[in-house]
């Protein structure tokens, strides 16, 4: 049985230029975020405590909760709106297309009966209001030209609806059945966020033109506007209320968020607390999203980082929550005690967690270099990705350090590394050979003949198994001389190896191929000692040995993880489902019964796996 421990989830989803939504439930003092085609369900209290929901066929833009809790309301790029519960596995509520393109924002009504969504309706409604339960339409919404960035429900009666866009309007419904009312053309650029303070009595939009402004809650007659006096130097992207209805918050491209107080009357809002971002010192630290919950202030950059701060204490540091925005290449398993999990991503970003803690800090590759391979000691780790160049960067205790690279001159497709051999020899193949290297040298480059698709060298660095296209496995021996002797040539699989791996007391090794078969080999007489793995359904991207060696771990892209006990039938194995949506990319294990995989999902998880 596989049972999952933990979760270290990705962060949400970011475009430049945007603002991003984020939501929550006051009563259970939890938020919402969307990251692809997956809603994640997050506790502030525990923030380990990860939930998600990946029912949606396309990319997910907006998830809120109903006032009650009970239900979650969230939207897509096809302009479809799932309606489904938050408890007993997620029941489906409803289903319903609701625009007829990309959906931007959507509210409850205040009685949970109703939900509000905008977007873009290529050439159709913008705007649409309807019933939660039979998606009836109440209302027409007319008076936008261009894609509804956000929309409002007034929390209390009488029902009212305020847009606002990238036509520059900000417009005002009254019913139900809702009809235009006024619209305002107060701001001179993208109106990028409306909010609806708590108690209704007003309402607040925020512009990419650095402005905001204060309209009357019931009227929609405009009241007031943020002061300019310490104001945003950048786009506003997003604003949230304080619980009283006192207070905004305000996130913008500028790399800060404020606080602003509004005056009961709401004709003006005064800045009275100014949190600034630095992470990067780049583009992704602009601030792109912001909640306002119970006692916490939550900001998002454009890297993704959500801060967690103090509403009582704002001095205080905030609590960082980080993550990977792309999906998961590659994860090394680092350390004895604490155990270190190192996973990068394809746009070049490496985090590093701790099991037990989450998130410990990350490093991100200069220009944005593409990571496709990671392998790591103690003392560094090596990366390849889609050019030609092999990287090196020295690792500390809580640091990376500066990275170099070598250029192979060709695509690396495979990287490990001797670890017990006095150099550290590094093993890297390509299309058509594979090269040594030490540090940043290149030892010896060979071709080989055949069409390469996956290697290995043992931590002795004196073996190297290369695995074809053709499904043919050749061992090699490794001379003084740095060249390679053909040793032996295994012929088992059908289709062209994807990974091999030698197991930590090296009486064995494993592979795995594209037609979704896995073998363990006797190293010694070169004979299968473990076949019939053939329960994926797809191709095996990933593979693992335990530290005891008396199992297998794969991963494959039909989204599960499967781990073989090596002295038992295959047909015992141990299956974790579902394990990351769209397919699992790398897994390693923690220590004899705790597997780590990553995957499309942009995810890591720790799977506690109990022998049969």
């Amino acid at each position: 049985m596989a049972k999952l421990l933990e979760t270290f989830p990705c962060v949400p989803s970011t475009e430049r230029g945007r603002g991003i939504l984020i939501s929550g439930d006051s009563k259970s003092d939890s938020i919402l975020y969307c990251n692809g085609r997956s809603v994640f369900i997050r506790s502030l209290r525990q923030p380990q405590d990860v939930q998600v929901y990946g029912e949606h066929g396309y990319a997910v833009t907006v998830a809120r909760y109903s006032p009650n809790g009970e239900w979650i309301a969230s939207a897509d790029v096809s302009g479809t709106v799932r309606v489904w519960g938050t408890h007993n596995g997620f029941v489906l509520k409803n289903e319903f297309r609701v625009l007829a393109g990309r959906i931007d924002d959507l509210q409850w009504s205040f009685d949970g009966l109703r939900i509000v969504a905008s977007g873009d309706g290529k050439g159709k409604s913008l705007v649409r209001s309807f019933a939660w339960d039979s998606g009836n339409t109440m209302g027409d919404f007319d008076g936008h030209s261009r894609r509804v960035l956000s929309c409002a429900f007034k929390p209390t009666r009488p029902f009212r609806i305020a847009t606002c866009g990238e036509d520059f309007l900000v417009n005002f419904y009254d019913g139900p059945p809702f009809k235009f009312h006024s619209s305002h053309r107060e701001h001179s650029n993208f109106v990028n966020c409306i909010r609806y303070s708590p108690d209704g009595t007003k309402f607040i939009t925020v512009s990419s033109d650095k402005k905001g402004m204060i309209y009357d809650g019931k009227t929609g007659d405009k009241i007031g506007e943020l002061a300019s006096e310490d104001g945003h130097k950048g786009s506003i992207y997003a604003v949230s209320w304080s619980p009283d209805s006192k207070r905004v918050l305000t996130v913008s491209a500028d790399k800060s968020a404020k606080v602003w107080e509004v005056a009961e009357d709401g004709t003006v809002g005064s800045v009275i607390k100014t949190l600034t971002f630095m992470e990067s010192g780049g583009a992704e630290d602009m601030l792109v999203g912001c909640l306002w919950q119970n006692d916490h202030l939550i900001t998002v950059s454009l890297g993704g980082t959500m801060s967690l701060y103090s509403a009582d204490d704002m001095d205080k540091p905030p609590l960082l929550f980080s993550g990977h925005i792309k999906n998961v290449t590659s994860l090394a398993i680092l350390g004895t005690n604490q155990k270190t999990i190192l996973s990068c991503s394809y746009d070049g970003l490496i985090v590093k967690w701790l099991q037990g803690v989450g998130y410990s800090c990350k490093l991100q590759m200069k220009d944005n270099t593409k990571i496709k391979r990671l392998a790591a000691t103690e003392s560094g780790l090596l990366l390849s990705g889609f050019d030609n160049k092999v990287w090196r960067i020295p690792l500390t205790d809580n640091e990376f350090g500066a990275a170099e690279h070598v250029d192979i001159g060709h695509q690396p497709l495979d990287i490990s590394i001797a670890v017990d051999s006095p150099e550290s020899t590094a093993l890297v193949s390509f299309d058509s050979g594979v090269a040594l290297l030490n540090g940043l040298s290149i030892l010896s480059k060979i071709d080989l003949g055949f069409a390469v698709a996956a290697s290995v060298i043992s931590p002795d660095g004196r073996e190297a198994i290369v695995g074809g296209q053709d499904g043919k496995l050749h061992i090699y021996s490794v001379s003084g001389d740095n060249s390679l002797k053909e040793e032996a040539v295994l012929e088992k699989h059908r289709g062209a190896l994807t990974v091999i791996r030698y197991s930590p007391d090296l009486t064995m090794f494993a592979s795995g191929d594209a037609n979704r078969e896995a073998v363990v080999w006797d190293r010694e007489t070169k004979q299968v000692k473990l076949n019939n793995m053939l329960f994926h359904t797809a191709r095996i991207n990933c593979l693992a040995w335990s530290p005891n060696n008396r199992m297998v771990a794969t991963g494959s892209i039909d989204t599960c993880v499967i781990v073989y006990e090596v002295d038992k039938p295959a047909s015992s194995r141990i299956t974790a489902r579902n394990a990351h949506l769209g397919g699992v990319n790398a897994v390693g294990f923690v220590d004899e019964c705790t597997v780590a995989s990553s995957g499309e999902d942009a995810a890591v998880r720790l799977w506690e796996i109990e022998p049969q």
